[in-house]
């Protein structure tokens, strides 16, 4: 979503907008996948999760952003629904990832083990033969 909107949306806002609309948007799109590294990178459940919730306060906040862009006319109806097909997409495995650290938590565990860590970040299909 941040290449998309970077790349894609961006350019679309007039020169009067760029101060303004979209510095904030380009920080609110930029802060989704940062605060979900943060959340990964974190060794304890409720940090995780903190930085999850954040992540998920700066997707809304860019689609915030995209919304109004599109209501000022900046940006077209095909623009904005793709951003909000994405927008959907990151919300629901977002959220999966929260459930999946709550889960965890109730389960006694306090931190994150290396091997979970480790599992998350190397999926099978994506571990390199020995």
């Amino acid at each position: 979503m941040a290449v998309k909107i970077c790349r894609e949306i961006l350019p679309l806002l007039p020169g009067e907008e760029k101060f303004a609309l979209s510095q904030q948007l380009r920080r609110a799109v930029q802060s989704v996948p940062a605060n979900i590294a943060e959340a990964h990178g974190r060794y304890h459940f409720r940090d995780a999760i903190r930085f999850c919730y954040i992540a998920r306060g700066s997707l809304d906040e860019t689609l915030s952003h995209l919304l109004l862009a599109y209501d000022l006319g900046y940006i077209p109806d095909e623009e904005l629904e793709d951003c909000r097909i994405v927008w959907r997409q990151t919300a629901r495995l977002l959220n999966g990832y929260v459930n999946y650290l709550r889960m965890n938590q109730q389960g006694g565990l306090e931190k994150v083990r290396e091997e979970q860590w480790l599992d998350i970040c190397n999926p099978a299909s994506e571990t390199p033969d020995p």
